[in-house]
Formats: C-alpha cells, sequence, structure tokens
C-alpha cells in the first residue's frame, strides 16, 4: 500500500467503532512491537496518552487481533488490568 492509500484505509475502519485496548505508559514500547511482529501496519493504530492516567489506546481492526493482543499483553503486564472495547 502507499502512504496515502494506508492512510485511506486506517481512517475508514477507525471511523467505525474499532476494538481498543488501554495499556499502561510504561508498555508503549512492548505494544507497537508486538503489533509489528504480529499484524500488518494497517491493522492496527497507537495513540498515546489517551486516559487521564496517561495509558495509552491501541485500536485493532479485527476483533480477533485484540483478543491475541490482551493474551499476550496480559501475560506481560498481569498487573495492568486491561480488556477490549
Amino acid at each position: 500500500m502507499t502512504p496515502q492509500e494506508l492512510s485511506d484505509y486506517k481512517r475508514n475502519w477507525l471511523s467505525k467503532i474499532p476494538h481498543c485496548v488501554q495499556i499502561d505508559v510504561d508498555s508503549h514500547i512492548w505494544g507497537k512491537d508486538w503489533c509489528r511482529k504480529n499484524l500488518e501496519r494497517h491493522q492496527w493504530s497507537f495513540d498515546k496518552y489517551t486516559q487521564p492516567d496517561d495509558s495509552h489506546t491501541i485500536s485493532f481492526e479485527h476483533l480477533e487481533d485484540a483478543e491475541n493482543f490482551v493474551k499476550a499483553y496480559r501475560e506481560y503486564n498481569p498487573r495492568f488490568s486491561t480488556e477490549v472495547k
């Protein structure tokens, strides 16, 4: 995909209700690395400091990808409770 096609594609699914997962402020590098290793770039989006506690949000195009991320994240950081929204 060209950068413009990537942007248009992501904007389309993000405008609907994406599958979102909150991660703690110190896990952004791990979260982005997991997404890069397991998904195509057009299937996820990362937004920093989206909650009052400064946690981050990763949005997924597909529910299955979000659920797989949550499973891996719970193993990586079991103290931070998260779920797919």
